[in-house]
């Protein structure tokens, strides 16, 4: 009987060891259901090895994993390797790289997608958020200090009534933002320490001004306002890890300084870059790119300037559709930097297009070669039926679809009526047609309607053929009214990770932008 209980006992200690790398639990689907009894709250991260975003996350993830072990908290962090984990990665419908869901309540059925920063301090404040009262109370001067000391940002409401209505809105705010820490306090000597003489809001931060104390209306709206102009310093370096609170943020117009930080007057375009910064704190992010960081080429690309052009200035708006914006003029100083922005504010600036120049030998090969310069001159060519790839260098699937698309030209030669094309999309920019994936395909009919039809269709020769012979219709669908895409193998993750291994079969595949 002693024997048996014994076996027992071992077997349980055996399923409840789940093996740890750095603080952060190593998950796999034959210990994930005992990993979550074990530890109901389980932030994880589904990765795989050869991921860059990965990669970079790895510190900041190990450290946030031994912050809360060190505080004694019941969360933990946990990895899956989703590359050997398939099936337990298929589960929770993993489709790029990292994916990070948090278990809470030891629920494996419906995760909450993480959805703040990347370092340490904005995994610990998110999961806190997630596990605890969305305010927490200050009765001592050394809780407020240690609060303000170990966060990058932290607000703290002071309310000598913590049941009043300006109490409230702070917290119906705080419940709104889960990277930060908010505190409220009513202690007298904690008013004190920190210079507040009556009801208020002050924002703490470890860079630019110290604190920034809210002055308005008591409102959500207004708390959150003051917030999102305030949080993030007035220049802000681009890297893995600040790019979530750059793109999730409320600001929606960057000007970004592209300069290698290794330069002699790196200090003094900084220096110019903050000032003109001052004048458009909560409208515009100020945003510097290291030049010559390898990671930040694919950005230069994207905006057409390679490293020897740098340190140059570009604006872009990152609505629906994201617009691109140049100086006229190359000085890097406060006052022509204001100015460009001042003209952006106003609506007087005309978008940025990239174009290459046209190859004298465009229209010689099977495939026609378009840019921005002759774009709408051949494909709005009301004699001509023009069908368009508009691809990438670097993209996968457009590599798959090149023979293919070298086929179909040598089927369809210049002086026929209709004319095989494509363009390099990272090079050139036409403001009549927006493209957010590669390859897209488009096809623009003769006649002098302008009309453009999207091919949703397989891409084989068969498929292409019978579309084009059928004028558009089978497998096309009117620009803009295409049914839901089907994903294709590659995904990504928010920055772009990329994984270009796919077998390129099934017609909908694509590259992200």
């Amino acid at each position: 009987m002693f024997k048996l209980f014994l076996l027992c006992a071992l077997a349980v200690a055996v399923r409840s060891e789940v093996p740890e790398e750095d603080d952060v639990l190593v998950l796999k689907k034959s210990n994930f259901e005992e990993a979550l009894q074990a530890h109901p709250n389980i932030l994880v991260e589904f990765y795989a090895p050869w991921c860059g975003h990965c990669k970079a996350l790895v510190p900041e993830y190990a450290k946030a994993a031994g912050m809360l072990k060190a505080e004694g908290s019941a969360i933990r962090l946990g990895k899956v390797d989703a590359t050997e984990e398939t099936e337990l990665a298929q589960e929770y419908g993993v489709r790029g790289y990292p994916t990070i869901k948090f278990f809470k309540g030891g629920d494996k059925e419906a995760p909450k997608e993480y959805s703040a920063g990347r370092q340490a301090d904005d995994i610990v404040n998110w999961l806190k958020k997630r596990t605890g009262p969305a305010v927490t109370s200050l009765t001592e001067v050394t809780e407020a200090e240690a609060m303000i000391a170990n966060n990058e940002v932290a607000i703290i409401g002071f309310f000598k009534d913590a049941e009043s209505e300006d109490a409230k809105a702070f917290e119906r705010a705080a419940e709104s933002i889960d990277e930060i820490p908010f505190a409220v306090t009513s202690d007298e000597a904690i008013f004190s320490k920190f210079e507040v003489s009556k009801d208020g809001i002050v924002l703490f931060k470890k860079f630019d001004e110290g604190r920034n104390t809210f002055d308005g209306e008591m409102t959500k709206e207004n708390i959150l306002a003051f917030i999102k102009t305030n949080q993030l310093p007035l220049v802000i370096e681009f890297t893995e890890q600040t790019a979530p609170k750059i793109f999730g943020g409320e600001i929606k117009s960057h000007i970004l300084m592209f300069v290698p930080k290794t330069a002699a007057d790196f200090e003094a375009k900084m220096t110019e870059f903050k000032k003109a910064a001052e004048g458009f704190k909560g409208k515009i992010l100020f945003i510097f790119i290291d030049s010559e960081v390898e990671d930040n080429q694919r950005i230069l690309e994207f905006f057409g300037l390679k490293k020897e052009e740098c340190p140059a200035i570009r604006l872009i708006t990152l609505e629906d559709e994201m617009t691109k914006f140049k100086p006229d003029s190359e000085l890097i100083n406060a006052e022509s930097i204001t100015a460009f922005c001042t003209r952006f504010t106003e609506g007087k600036l005309r978008p940025h297009l990239m174009s290459q120049d046209i190859p004298e030998d465009w229209n010689k090969t099977p495939v026609s070669v378009l840019v921005g310069k002759n774009f709408e001159e051949v494909v709005f060519d009301p004699t001509k039926n023009v069908f368009v790839e508009f691809y990438a260098p670097w993209c996968g699937h457009c590599k798959q679809l090149a023979p293919i698309w070298d086929q179909l030209g040598e089927k369809y030669p210049w002086g026929s009526d209709t004319i095989i094309a494509k363009m390099d999309s990272t090079a050139n920019e036409i403001e009549s047609v927006k493209v957010h994936s590669f390859p897209t395909l488009k096809y623009f009919p003769e006649g002098d309607e302008r009309k453009v039809i999207d091919y949703n269709g397989e891409r084989t020769m068969e498929g292409f053929t019978k579309f084009l012979e059928s004028g558009g219709k089978d497998g096309g669908a009117p620009a803009g009214e295409e049914g839901e895409e089907e994903e294709g193998d590659l995904d990504l993750d928010e920055e772009g990770e990329q994984e270009e291994d796919s077998d390129g079969e099934g017609g909908h595949d694509h590259d992200e932008f």
